[in-house]
């Protein structure tokens, strides 16, 4: 059982339902061939309490069964992690309730440097929430919007890999993410089934930023028999950005690449 910290200074014990949810997890993530050990199957476990019990106020997710966060939300994101190298740095833009950011956090602890962006300040204080009470160390949340940061010395072109999950159409989501990342750094994002469009209207985003699609990674998973097909796709950039991306929101919005 964990004590942990649900909102303030308001301490509650979480304790474990009749579903084994580390048992799931843990069985779930093995056949996707990712090891997952105790402490991270603990530290998932709380952070899905912690998803639950925001939500009940904060409107983080529609996704509440322990089952169906394990498979839609976990094991989703758990995918990503077999394209990204140890000692590296990681940004997600849009990061929401933390998906992918945060799963990769606790996947590689201090292995990795994970940096959560998001602009819903609802969302930042949950996501504050959930690394003090994991103790993480390799995180950094910062409440932004991708294109207002993706200009800033600090941030631009200094991150290994950009990731995002649900955020944006692909030629509006190269415009926000290729300005963070080094040459040679890659986006991994992860898509349904209409991402075959989403490539063809982003032909003029990928001459513009100077990437390109280096691969596309297909899985799968089932929920109460229904089949989800999803894809990774990476994309890597080959030159520098020019100044004039990303360009302001209501540019991006009015004009896409």
């Amino acid at each position: 059982m964990f004590h942990v910290k649900i909102r303030g200074d308001v301490m509650k014990d979480i304790s474990y339902e009749k579903f084994d949810f580390e048992k799931e997890l843990y069985n779930q993530a093995k056949n996707i061939n990712i090891n997952l050990d105790k402490a991270k199957l603990e530290k998932f476990k709380v952070y899905k309490d912690l998803l639950i019990s925001w939500n009940e106020k904060v409107n983080l997710t529609s996704i509440t069964g322990d089952y169906d966060i394990i498979m839609k939300h976990f094991i989703d994101c758990l995918e990503v992690i077999k394209y990204i190298e140890e000692n590296k740095s990681v940004i997600d833009i849009g990061t929401g309730a933390g998906f992918p950011g945060l799963v990769i956090a606790i996947y590689f602890d201090k292995k990795v440097n994970v940096t959560l962006m998001d602009a819903l300040n609802k969302r930042i204080n949950f996501l504050e929430n959930v690394v003090e009470n994991l103790g993480l160390s390799n995180v950094k949340i910062i409440h932004a919007r991708a294109e207002e940061f993706g200009i800033k010395e600090e941030y631009r072109e200094k991150y290994d890999y950009v990731v995002s999950r649900a955020v944006a159409p692909l030629n509006i989501l190269l415009e926000y993410g290729i300005p963070f990342l080094k040459v040679n750094g890659k986006c991994l994002f992860l898509k349904g089934n209409k991402f075959e469009d989403e490539i063809k209207n982003s032909n003029n985003a990928f001459n513009v930023l100077d990437s390109k699609i280096n691969n596309i990674h297909e899985y799968k998973y089932m929920v109460e028999k229904e089949e989800y097909n999803r894809y990774i796709l990476e994309i890597i950039k080959n030159k520098s950005t020019n100044n004039k991306y990303p360009r302001n929101y209501g540019k991006i919005k009015k004009k896409p690449l």
